[in-house]
């Protein structure tokens, strides 16, 4: 289990090794071709230090890497601000947001796919900004004293992290709600009828998703708190698993762990309420609130 940037600095090191493996060459040489000593490209791959987004770009070159977007991705793990459009808008919230929480919000912004389990809240992705700002106060409001412009800004980045399920082509997202979520009362009657009311349209979307595990349902294997997997379509290699806390994120990248919780969710899905049941489960819930 480790924080964002050790697993960031290891995935990002074994990718290079593979495209360096794949391009037919020793450590030796791609450190030649780079004019580095060749302890340089293997701290790189194990991950032991830090690697600066030109050093990336360099061995990419290297290694004839032409494809834009795992280009891109190999960047966006080396910590580079380079990049158009919704991948980087986040640097400009820089002084607001915890370096773990930029964490996520990079990769979130270059993974295809989403799959999460939430049990108290409604998903960041799918939340009114009302509802958002409710659960933000919430959540902040009473750890270091969070000034009313701080928290603008922070409901700001929530909201702004949706724009990934409008992008082209926009993030998948499966999400399984614990029934709790839809019944906790977050920031009084009519802004969770309007919250709900958005859920009913997010499970209308191709892109998304929604299943919900009624109380009936029992104690389920994700009982003990939520989670998210992040998936990237050019390798599976840099999927990670990320366990949110007050004050922290953790990040699981071993294969037996990815396996663990792809099992889970996959569990979770089948005692959830199918995504057309889910969808007037939650109507019928709003319908009462």
């Amino acid at each position: 289990m480790q924080h964002g940037p050790a697993v960031r600095r290891r995935k990002l090191g074994a990718e290079l090794r593979a495209l360096r493996t794949g391009a037919g060459l020793t450590s030796g040489e791609a450190a030649r071709l780079a004019g580095w000593h060749q302890s340089k490209v293997s701290r790189i791959e194990t991950g032991a230090s830090g690697v600066k987004p030109a050093d990336v770009r360099l061995l990419l070159d290297v290694y004839a890497v032409q494809d834009s977007q795992l280009r891109e991705l190999l960047l966006m793990l080396a910590g580079s601000d380079e990049g158009g459009g919704r991948h980087h808008w986040w640097h400009a919230y820089r002084g607001v947001l915890p370096p773990t929480y930029r964490d996520f919000i990079s990769l979130e912004s270059q993974a295809t796919a989403m799959r999460t389990l939430e049990i108290s809240v409604v998903p960041g992705l799918l939340q009114t900004p009302e509802y958002a700002r409710a659960v933000t106060r919430a959540a902040v409001g009473g750890l270091d004293g969070e000034t009313d412009d701080r928290l603008d800004a922070l409901v700001e980045v929530r909201l702004a992290r949706q724009d990934v399920l409008r992008a082209d082509p926009p993030l998948e997202l499966a999400a399984v709600l614990d029934e709790g979520v839809l019944r906790r009362e977050i920031g009084g009657p009519e802004v969770m009828a309007r919250q709900l009311r958005r859920l009913v349209e997010a499970a209308r979307l191709p892109q998304v998703r929604l299943q919900v595990l009624p109380f009936a349902a029992g104690a389920h294997i994700g009982i003990t708190g939520p989670f998210v997997i992040f998936s990237f379509s050019r390798t599976s290699d840099l999927d990670v698993v990320v366990l949110d806390h007050l004050t922290s994120s953790l990040y699981l990248e071993r294969k037996e762990d990815l396996r663990a919780y792809t099992e889970a969710f996959n569990t979770l899905k089948i005692h959830a309420l199918s995504p057309e049941d889910s969808l007037d489960y939650i109507a019928a819930i709003g319908d009462g609130a």
